[in-house]
């Protein structure tokens, strides 16, 4: 290949990106490279919805399971490994397909967005992460609020790294960062893709994450969690602010029951898929691919799929 090409295949959560996924990988003949900021870590495979080794079907995976949940993972660690993992791919003459639901980690691949200039500041950090303690992380997101309201509405409260990022951002530059990310998302992608965004009629979305929570429930992701929190591993790490594990540490620290704690995830779930698509719609050049449209045929999407690839001369 001339041009490095790239596929993407996205979506809100619980829509069935996975095995579409795989069938995908498998049409294509190449590896899955997941864009998934939770299944990257170790021990967190049922809160994480990861995907298990006899569900890969035979198709190489990069980025599931390779950090401990106490290892700091981040946009610019993710943006290393996979542009690692694309080029053994193209070495092999593979179109690499990344597959997760991390819009940010996604758009950061796509147009190579330049993080350099966010250096670290620890003293700063550490300021941040004293009020984020002292004060709770809603003080600490109401200051992102008030230098950078378009950040504050894009990044969760409990996302407290991403915050921090966002508040030193600004005191070191005096731009907000969603301006400075305005600006790199106008570049123009290194590669030619296609961007598939998987999508269905919202009352069935939340149908599915309402039940996929009963489903993890049901296999044990309490014990999980138990486990994880065993293990010494603890909420103010990255890793234990995904969805389903802090509910489920603060149901263990006695700070709710276990039906609140299983009513939270579900609530916070369906918004978090709410932002996921709101973030989708604002991206340039995705192909919209809603499953109602196919009649929840996988065959029809997956023909869809690889006829517009082909459309774009990428494979």
């Amino acid at each position: 290949m001339n041009k490095k090409n790239v596929v993407v295949l996205t979506g809100p959560t619980a829509v069935g990106k996975t095995a579409l996924s795989i069938a995908l990988a498998k049409a294509l003949d190449t590896g899955i490279i997941s864009a998934d900021s939770m299944q990257v870590y170790k021990h967190m495979d049922i809160g994480s919805a990861k995907i298990m080794p006899d569900e890969m079907q035979g198709v190489e995976h990069a980025l599931i399971d390779v950090y401990e949940p106490d290892e700091e993972f981040h946009v610019v660690q993710f943006q290393h490994d996979a542009k690692a993992a694309m080029e053994r791919l193209w070495a092999q003459n593979k179109l690499p397909l990344v597959v997760g639901g991390t819009g940010f980690y996604i758009q950061a691949l796509l147009y190579d967005i330049d993080f350099t200039t966010e250096d670290a500041d620890t003293a700063l950090r550490g300021k941040y992460e004293r009020i984020a303690r002292e004060q709770g992380v809603e003080a600490l997101h109401d200051l992102l609020r008030s230098v950078d309201p378009q950040s504050a509405e894009d990044i969760h409260a409990n996302n407290v790294k991403r915050v921090i990022r966002a508040l030193e951002f600004y005191d070191k530059t005096g731009t907000p960062i969603s301006a400075h990310n305005v600006a790199q998302r106008a570049k123009s992608s290194p590669y030619g893709f296609a961007y598939f965004v998987l999508t269905d009629k919202r009352e069935r979305l939340y149908a599915r994450i309402d039940a996929r929570v009963d489903a993890m429930m049901e296999q044990g992701l309490l014990e999980e969690v138990r486990a994880l929190k065993e293990m010494g591993y603890t909420r103010d790490m990255v890793s234990m602010q995904g969805l389903g594990y802090k509910e489920l540490l603060a149901y263990l620290e006695g700070e709710c029951s276990l039906d609140e704690a299983v009513y939270i995830i579900k609530r916070d779930t369906r918004h978090f898929a709410k932002r996921q698509l709101t973030w989708f719609k604002r991206e340039r050049d995705v192909i919209w691919v809603d499953k109602s449209a196919f009649d929840y045929d996988d065959e029809k999407i997956l023909k869809y799929m690889l006829d517009e690839i082909e459309k774009r001369g990428l494979k």
